[in-house]
């Protein structure tokens, strides 16, 4: 099966507006994703770019994913080691290749919004807490310098991506980081703990009545989407232009696929 890096945003409507790089869950795929956090654009998609990387390593369907997505493959994963392994040099290079791609691939297109976060399902939210953990140590993706993060279901233990990052049981993430947990899902208690390694004034937690999924019903999503704003705010990673945008303005999805 041969990777496509796959990257799905809106038209030139948006290409202003400060972004936010997403990253599935494992064994799924960026249109995937995108279909799962259609709540969360709702409500935001006026108010930042959201940009949907696919993940490099062809998997195989994640949970529950074919009795809805079954027509949607191939699926895709970013991580490849056992949960507390870490990544070999191989993994994260052609994670970072595939990340430092999407966001060219961005500029291509005519993108300046600033890169101000990362948002993540399930293994994404895992890699997005794992890619902030190492820009904190002092590596970066050369294009981004993240602000916060949005880990929904992800879970402990951060993945080690950088052989000279200081990753050990204890280690803390301070970037601002929002949680949500959903009280029925299985994987609560790692979810949990990914939380309980994020410094605790730095990170804030959510909770919704739901399994291992992204809340879509406009009652579970109003906290996460109030937190984003606050946090984007407090950040100071918001957009504060005075544009303004008609209420039946439909948003397009575009998909660019290239071979590298």
């Amino acid at each position: 099966m041969k990777f496509k890096p796959t990257i799905l945003a809106r038209e030139e409507s948006d290409l202003h507006l400060p972004r936010i790089l997403c990253l599935h869950g494992g064994g799924t795929n960026a249109r995937i994703f995108r279909a799962q956090c259609r709540g969360i654009l709702k409500h935001l998609q006026h108010e930042f770019r959201f940009v949907f990387a696919q993940a490099p390593f062809p998997s195989a369907a994640g949970p529950d994913v074919l009795s809805v997505y079954k027509e949607w493959g191939p699926f895709w994963r970013w991580l490849q080691a056992s949960p507390g392994d870490a990544e070999s040099q191989e993994t994260v290079t052609e994670l970072d290749r595939v990340l430092e791609n999407v966001m060219n691939l961005e500029t291509m297109k005519g993108a300046t919004g600033e890169w101000i976060g990362v948002l993540g399902f399930s293994q994404g939210a895992k890699l997005a807490a794992s890619l902030l953990y190492r820009q904190q140590q002092g590596r970066s993706l050369s294009k981004a310098n993240f602000r916060f993060g949005i880990l929904l279901a992800g879970s402990a233990p951060l993945a080690t991506l950088d052989p000279d990052c200081d990753l050990y049981p204890g280690s803390v993430l301070s970037i601002p980081t929002i949680h949500m947990h959903g009280l029925h899902d299985s994987g609560l208690h790692r979810h949990r703990q990914l939380y309980a390694s994020c410094r605790r004034d730095t990170a804030k937690l959510l909770e919704w009545d739901g399994h291992h999924r992204v809340p879509i019903k406009t009652k579970d999503l109003l906290p996460l989407v109030q937190q984003i704003r606050e946090l984007a705010e407090d950040t100071d990673a918001g957009w504060t232009s005075s544009f303004s945008v008609a209420l039946d303005l439909k948003p397009l999805v575009s998909c660019l696929e290239v071979e590298v």
